[in-house]
């Protein structure tokens, strides 16, 4: 059955409201615009109404944006799930112009921040923005209660929490610039920012079809994700006298990864729940397949946490034990530069499940490895790679030999062979795969000591591909189409530790090694690179011989 979904252009006055009783749900987050938003928002509703000579009516409207709101069409009750921002800014906006203006206007301003009760209606007192639970308190005390600023601006900054230092911060940025203008001209704005100034009001009384609104509409870093959602969900269905101990676990976690990461973790969950692509919502698979299987207090013990504490070591190549913990970390580093992130839930699940065991890490995250290389080599599409670790977490999940021929973590014979024709083919060609193919294998040459941690790093060809007339490389490699067979491949290519330069890649071969190839110290970063500086020319022979050796030192890193 469709979900009604209502959007209404309306004047700020008709926001605050008897039509809008508005409500900070738990799973939102703090309070965090900053004094730029703070002043970005007045500097521009200053700027559209002007110097205050001409009517308000004939000023030019300002439009605030959109909110978003769970709200049943005829209840003033209304969940915020995008807007809380610009809501709880424009009620501070609204208390600094109360607390600066004579008392009938300030009776006037009240009403849009509080709504007085009617036992004819059967209405409460309350008022208009309740925030969420952890700030409602202060916010109603130094915000929304009159005559309180003054204490607000009086409080000890550093024992404040983020969001309440953000209040206090935008509300005496609010009072001093305020205050430089005229009683007329403070009447001229107010009358201007809830008549002139509109919101688009969107709403829905489910909270599926609200997220997929938010999800569309939105893609700004303080606005909420799937993990506070489900975060609502989860905490909300456990007993009250819990919900401060997971909730606590939960935001420690969250801490702990940083809020993208923490966002990330959530679609490895369900990919390791599911095992496929998306196939609608993640709100709606994570409520209907993933939470329905354990209670929430499970969820977040055996699940959430165990995962999330996996996720960070994986990220940040930081396992530690006695045993074993260099070549685990040296892999996952290796792993954090594969191109896409399609590994990570296998990685997840498999770690989580041993991370006591580092003699069963080492031997996993070497075959994760060879596997995602193997697969991002080969250009492997995302459905292909999703299903191939759909069928590894299967067999993780199953405590299947993940080292038998056939199983899913072990490259097959036919895409061995095609890994070795890619890497003896034209390597620079396939841009996403040469730079990591070529530090895989300079790690190697260098026995794991090589050390890659610098701004730029490029690949650059030996034997140009464009070699300048009169050039010794034209006396070496006097055949266009042989000189062409060379020129791409993996013998013929080196690394380098800056920006290419255009006119010195076709210098002739000493004064490239001098003048190109040699690093700005003393030290030569690569170990391809100083194999180049070691030869006395580059000639047919010479690529042949190191493109058989670097093939052959590429198959014994991968088992090829």
């Amino acid at each position: 059955m469709p979900v009604a979904i209502h959007a209404t252009e309306k004047a700020l006055f008709k926001v605050f409201s008897n039509d809008f009783a508005f409500s900070i749900p738990a799973y939102q987050r703090p309070y965090a615009w900053t004094k730029n938003q703070a002043s970005e928002l007045l500097t521009d509703l200053l700027s559209f109404l002007g110097d205050g000579s001409e009517a308000v009516t004939d000023a030019n409207p300002y439009f605030l944006g959109s909110i978003v709101l769970i709200k049943s069409k005829d209840a003033s009750k209304a969940d915020v799930v995008d807007g809380q921002q610009r809501l709880t800014t424009l009620t501070i906006l609204l208390a600094v112009l109360r607390s600066l203006s004579n008392e009938k206007n300030a009776s006037k301003i009240t009403k849009y921040i509080y709504q007085e009760g009617d036992e004819f209606e059967g209405t409460d007192d309350c008022y208009r923005l309740k925030l969420r639970e952890r700030d409602e308190d202060f916010f109603c005390h130094y915000i929304q209660h009159d005559n309180k600023l003054d204490e607000l601006l009086k409080l000890d900054t550093s024992q404040l929490t983020d969001s309440q230092r953000n209040i206090q911060i935008n509300a005496r940025y609010f009072l001093d610039k305020l205050s430089q203008l005229s009683e007329q001209e403070r009447s001229h704005f107010i009358h201007y920012l809830m008549t002139c100034c509109f919101l688009v009001v969107v709403s829905t009384p489910d909270l599926d079809s609200a997220y997929r609104i938010f999800s569309i509409l939105n893609a700004r870093g303080l606005d909420l994700s799937l993990s506070d959602f489900l975060k609502s969900e989860v905490i909300g269905a456990i007993h009250p006298s819990q919900q401060d101990k997971y909730t606590r676990i939960w935001e420690t976690e969250e801490e702990d990864l940083g809020r993208e990461t923490f966002q990330e973790l959530f679609a490895h969950i369900r990919m390791i729940d599911r095992k496929a692509k998306l196939s609608e919502t993640a709100l709606n698979e994570f409520r209907k397949h993933i939470l329905p299987k354990k209670e929430p207090e499970k969820f977040i013990n055996e699940v959430l946490k165990p995962y999330s504490d996996a996720l960070e070591i994986i990220k940040t190549a930081n396992y530690q034990s006695d045993k074993d913990a260099k070549i685990v970390n040296f892999l996952l580093q290796w792993l954090n530069q594969i191109d896409n992130v399609d590994w990570i839930p296998p990685a997840i699940l498999y770690f989580s499940k041993n991370s006591h065991a580092p003699d069963k890490l080492k031997r996993f995250f070497t075959d994760l490895e060879r596997l995602a290389a193997g697969l991002m080599i080969l250009r492997a599409d995302i459905n292909d790679r999703i299903r191939r670790y759909g069928k590894l977490l299967t067999a993780i999940e199953g405590d299947i030999d993940l080292y038998a021929s056939e199983s899913p973590l072990q490259l097959t014979p036919e895409e061995i062979n095609r890994i070795i024709k890619t890497l003896d083919g034209d390597l620079y060609l396939i841009t996403r795969i040469r730079q990591y193919v070529l530090l895989r294998l300079d790690s190697a040459l260098s026995e794991g000591e090589g050390t890659y941690e610098y701004p730029v790093i490029t690949v650059e060809h030996v034997l140009p591909q464009n070699p300048s007339e009169g050039s010794i490389w034209l006396e070496w490699f006097p055949n266009d189409e042989e000189r062409i067979q060379y020129v791409h491949r993996i013998g013929n290519l080196t690394l380098l530790s800056r920006k290419k330069n255009a006119e010195a890649q076709n210098y002739d071969f000493d004064k490239k090694k001098k003048k190109y190839f040699v690093s700005n110290t003393s030290i030569v970063p690569f170990v391809l690179t100083t194999q180049v500086l070691q030869q006395s020319e580059w000639t047919p022979a010479v690529i042949e011989q190191r493109q058989e050796d670097s093939l052959q030192s590429l198959r014994k890193i991968w088992r090829l």
